[in-house]
């Protein structure tokens, strides 16, 4: 597993404790998907890991708190979070 993505899940895990260890692991992981394939759609140049865990990090500091209340506001996205396990 990509230390990046331990370290940020723990982080979203101490601002939100609604969410599983696995949804949060789950929701680093489309953040991070999410930035770099929009960063790549924008036409920049691929800018690192630490670039992106800037961005995912910081994201989760604004809105890591709320990320649960997405799901319910986004249907589309429950079936990434459908089969996890609830443990922290």
């Amino acid at each position: 597993m990509n230390d990046y993505h331990e370290k940020l899940a723990r982080k979203l895990l101490e601002k939100n404790d609604l969410i599983s260890y696995g949804e949060a692991l789950t929701w680093v992981e489309l953040l991070w998907e999410d930035f770099e394939s929009t960063y790549a759609k924008a036409g920049h140049e691929y800018a690192g890991e630490e670039m992106t865990m800037r961005v995912v990090n910081t994201w989760i500091d604004n809105y890591g708190e709320r990320l649960h209340e997405f799901v319910a506001q986004n249907p589309k996205y429950k079936d990434f979070f459908a089969n996890q396990q609830r443990y922290h």
